[in-house]
């Protein structure tokens, strides 16, 4: 499977390109897997776009060659329709994506969380009020202010720490090693 050896969902969402070729596959797998007939390139093109808030919109330079090769590895199918050509997902393609589920999970959770952040940004440099949901959240990114203040002092105090020598870096990977496995715990 040439266009699949490995999803790298860490990889997602860094500098420059947003997705690598794998993880781009992974996605339209995924994407592919709750349609309920074939889609077209474009159809899932739109959906990516819908889902990241308007932050990532793949070219059909980039969609359709890993349609292409998602074909040739047997792990789509494809139709014509007229000019065009709708895309499903094929059994082995299924089988895939129920073996790398996590990692797809993953990459749409990174989609939404940087959409959520764009939400934000966009809202903060048109300077626009937070809308305010019953709990408190904004409505935009549904995040609470106390959880945005935490994530800021977490990500200061690790700057700040930044040149701590090793035992300090110890103490400081034991306290957020505690903090993830709390944090999965109840998430």
């Amino acid at each position: 499977m040439s266009s699949l050896s490995g999803p790298s969902p860490s990889a997602a969402l860094t500098r420059g390109r947003k997705f690598n070729a794998a993880d781009l596959a992974l996605m339209l797998l995924a994407l592919l897997a709750e349609q309920e007939g074939p889609s077209h390139g474009y159809a899932l093109i739109n959906a990516l776009n819908a889902r990241s808030n308007g932050f990532y919109k793949p070219s059909p330079g980039t969609v359709y060659p890993a349609l292409a090769a998602l074909h040739a590895d047997g792990l789509a199918t494809v139709e014509s329709a007229g000019s065009r050509k709708r895309y499903r997902l094929s059994d082995a393609g299924r089988a895939h994506l129920d073996v790398h589920r996590e990692a797809a999970d993953r990459l749409f959770a990174g989609l939404r969380h940087v959409s959520r952040k764009m939400a934000w940004m966009q809202r903060t440099l048109a300077n626009q009020d937070m809308e305010v949901g019953a709990e408190g959240e904004d409505l935009a990114t549904g995040w609470l202010p106390a959880f945005v203040q935490q994530r800021r002092a977490l990500k200061q105090a690790l700057f700040e720490a930044s040149d701590a020598c090793p035992d300090e870096q110890r103490r400081i990977a034991a306290i957020l090693a505690r903090a993830v496995a709390e944090i999965q715990q109840t998430g």
